[in-house]
């Protein structure tokens, strides 16, 4: 398929890579329903896309709730008859050493993991009545590569079940048309690092990856496109694709 009239669902889609990836799926023809937890951003991303309101939906709340979940799909389906491709992208990302986590922390890791795990059970089932689809996961490359000056036990124990999920929806639903991948990437300078780390300690993980710079929100939403476009990735499922500026390829020093 091409992205042309195609149903998108993007979770996290206010702010980062998800606002990044709505803006070139809507340039490719798609139409888009939008997850955050954010109202008012929500709102304005979907407004600079589209003002009129007909080719981009808005669906706030929490992803980890089921619930929410089962009211992106229904208004998927009202709005625009059906479903295509989910692009699991919410997360939060906070290197923490594994003596300081607290329940709170592992409680909001594992609730972006319930988000994945319920937004492809709402949407598997329009995605078999129209003959198949595509589910784009983000994992990490942290939860296949770990960092001993970056720790992060609690999101990679979250990202490896995004890892495990995707494998796993691959080959159940293999039958069915519908193409279940992962992205697994490094340092991207999104929004979500913006609590974390001033711009110069940002700019110092540029030599962390081999090819010297950290990734741009396009890095990743270029690998999302190709990955949900039967045209493009119709053999490809059940892959976790590194997208980390070749800091799994091995030792950069």
């Amino acid at each position: 398929m091409s992205l042309e009239n195609k149903v998108v669902l993007i979770t996290g889609g206010a702010t980062g890579i998800g606002a990044h990836a709505a803006a070139a799926f809507h340039a490719a023809g798609a139409k888009l329903v939008l997850n955050g937890r954010r109202e008012d951003l929500l709102a304005d991303t979907a407004s600079q896309l589209d003002s009129s309101g007909q080719s981009v939906a808005c669906v706030p709340g929490d992803i980890g709730q089921a619930e929410t979940s089962r009211r992106l799909a229904a208004t998927a389906i009202k709005r625009f008859g059906g479903i295509d491709v989910l692009f699991n992208n919410a997360g939060v990302f906070a290197p923490k050493p594994f003596l300081d986590h607290t329940d709170q922390d592992l409680d909001q890791y594992l609730n972006l993991l319930k988000g994945y795990f319920f937004a492809s059970q709402a949407v598997i089932p329009s995605m078999r009545k129209r003959g198949g689809g595509s589910i784009v996961n983000i994992g990490s490359m942290w939860a296949l590569h770990a960092i001993a000056a970056t720790p992060c036990s609690g999101s990679s124990t979250a990202k490896g079940g995004v890892h495990a999920l995707t494998r796993n929806l691959a080959i159940e639903f293999a039958a069915d048309n519908i193409r279940v991948n992962a992205i697994a990437p490094a340092v991207v300078e999104t929004p979500l690092f913006d609590k974390l780390l001033t711009p110069e300690q940002l700019a110092e993980f540029n030599s962390f990856h081999p090819l010297g710079r950290n990734g741009q929100a396009r890095d990743i939403t270029q690998a999302v496109l190709f990955l949900a476009n039967s045209d493009c990735a119709g053999w490809i499922t059940g892959v976790v694709l590194p997208i980390d500026g070749g800091v799994t390829a091995g030792r950069n020093q």
